[in-house]
Formats: C-alpha cells, structure tokens, sequence
C-alpha cells in the first residue's frame, strides 16, 4: 500500500534504523518514473515525501531540474528523475510526488511518478548491476529482486548529482612526503565517487587499489593478508589505510570494517568511511564498528586532510 503523500509517519525513525546497516541490511523507498521499472533509494537519503509542490521555474537551470522551492526556510532545487535518467518523453507530467533527499551535504528535491513503500533487503542481496537497460545503466548502483521476483533498480546518487551539477573540482593538494611509499585501497560502488577518490590520492601522491563493493574488497583484503602471512611480513608495512564507502552491493561498509577490525592481521591500520550519508547517527554508527575517521562525500581538501596525518601516522 502507498504511504500517504501528504504526511511522513512512514519515513519516521530513519536514525534509529543506523543499527540495521550494522547487520548488512538496509530499507529502500521504492517508487516509479512511469515506466514498468521499480526503482529505489536508500531511506537514509530521504527525508521527507510529499505531493509535488509548487515549483518556481528559474533561468539557466541544468537540464532536469524543473525549478527551486522554498522548503522551510531553505532554497532547494527540484530535479525530474525520469528527465534525468533519460526516460521522459517530451511532454510528460512531472510526476505525483517529491521525495526531499539529503546526501553529499546537499539538500534536493527529486520528482517522482509514485512512491510505494519501504522494503527490507540484505545487503548480500543486492547485486552489481548488469543486464540493464542502457538509458538507465549509468545512474544504477545495484539491483535486488523482490519476493514477486521483479527486480529494483538502486539509484547512484553520487552520478545524478555529478551528471546534474558536474563533477567536484579537485584543486591544489598538496602531495604527502615520501607518498610514493604509501599504499592506500579503497573501496566504492560509485564509478563517480571512485574517480574522484583516485583523483585525491593521485595528488597525494600515494599508490592506491580498489573494490567495487564490500565483499570484493573483503576477500581482495583477506587475500593480500594471506600472503603477508605466508611471506612473514606484517600487513602493515605494505597496506597504510583502508578507505570504505558505507553503502556498498553484498557487504556494506560497517560489516566490511566490523570484519577488519576484528582480524589481528590488520591491527595497526586505520579505516577511513567516506559516504554519503553524512547524519550523526551513520557517523555514530561508524564509531560503533571501530572506524578511526569518518568522512562526508565529497570534500576533496576534507577527505585529504583527513587523510594526511593517519598516513603520515607512525611513519
């Protein structure tokens, strides 16, 4: 049953669900752009759901956005989903309903045909997309299948706001001394986020790897301790730090860090968690898994200087 537009009981408590992301699992608000396709986002994005407001158009807007609404005091921008992923037909209604969303310290208001209601999925559910439609694909993080057998597309936030607003401009980072002896891996299900992450880490001057979701890291992480192991060196001399997004395909960060804090043969390396989801509660719930910084997308002056003095640490 849709919740109702006019009001948010169903959206109520967000915060106190942090601990599920804890147990890789997550809630995801399920709508539609008036096609045959579910899509979905993660219910830590969104704040609140409503009928589609009034919308002030205004001159020069990206393509996609639809105009700027005054919501409690606050100028925000209102983008169409469907004109953003490609699949609106000139002439189409905006859609029904608006879901406020909050992510990378931005405040947006996404168009919607209709919003459906929250499901519960685990997080080893949730796969790398591949056999989706190609207007959609880029702006695709993930796809779960629901208990009927039809299939959710997650949105990449991080794309839509990139291909909306353009990408973060990176500017002078000041590189780190002896960085060419520094070996970083991060992990991210963000072509956009893992771009600009390397970006950063180019600048630093560090040597760095990546995953695409948690679980790759994992085993890619326990493969590189395996053969420390066999080779009689400690991890630590080889891999400085560990970067993980919160939000990931089969194994969210909390777990991936919860996993690596609870292996000794990674004592002595610190995890960083760069996300999107930027509320006290995911900060508070990072701290909980033994992450030894966490970091809201994306700040690239931030995430370097929250970088620099945990590896430049007991060198």
């Amino acid at each position: 049953m849709s919740p109702d537009k006019s009001d948010n009981t169903f959206l109520e408590a967000v915060d106190g669900r942090t601990m599920l992301a804890g147990s890789n699992r997550m809630e995801i608000l399920l709508f539609s752009l008036g096609t045959n396709e579910t899509f979905g986002i993660n219910v830590f994005k969104v704040r609140e759901v409503s009928k589609t407001p009034f919308i002030t158009r205004a001159p020069n807007m990206p393509s996609g956005v639809e105009g700027l609404i005054s919501l409690r005091g606050n100028v925000i921008p209102v983008l169409s989903l469907a004109k953003v992923l490609g699949i609106a037909a000139p002439g189409d209604p905006l859609g029904g309903s608006m879901m406020v969303t909050e992510y990378s310290k931005r405040t947006l208001g996404f168009l919607v045909e209709e919003v459906d209601r929250i499901i519960r999925v685990e997080w080893d559910k949730v796969r790398t997309p591949e056999n989706v439609s190609s207007s959609v694909h880029n702006f695709i993080t993930a796809i779960t299948e629901l208990p009927d057998g039809g299939l959710v597309s997650i949105l990449d936030v991080e794309t839509i706001l990139a291909n909306t607003f353009g990408e973060a401009v990176i500017g002078n980072i000041a590189p780190i001394v002896g960085g060419h002896e520094v070996n970083v891996f991060f992990v991210d299900d963000s072509a956009v986020a893992r771009r600009k992450i390397a970006e950063v880490l180019d600048k630093l001057g560090v040597k760095h790897k990546h995953a695409q979701n948690g679980l790759e890291a994992w085993t890619r992480l326990e493969g590189m301790a395996n053969h420390a192991h066999q080779t009689g060196r400690p991890l630590a001399e080889d891999l400085n730090m560990i970067l993980v997004d919160a939000e990931m395909p089969e194994m969210d960060g909390y777990v991936l860090t919860r996993n690596i804090k609870n292996d000794q043969r990674f004592a002595g390396i610190p995890v960083v968690m760069h996300s999107s989801l930027s509320s006290e509660a995911n900060r508070a719930m990072g701290k909980r898994v033994g992450v030894d910084a966490y970091v809201a997308k994306f700040d690239a002056d931030v995430l370097a200087d929250t970088l620099r003095p945990l590896l430049n640490r007991g060198r």
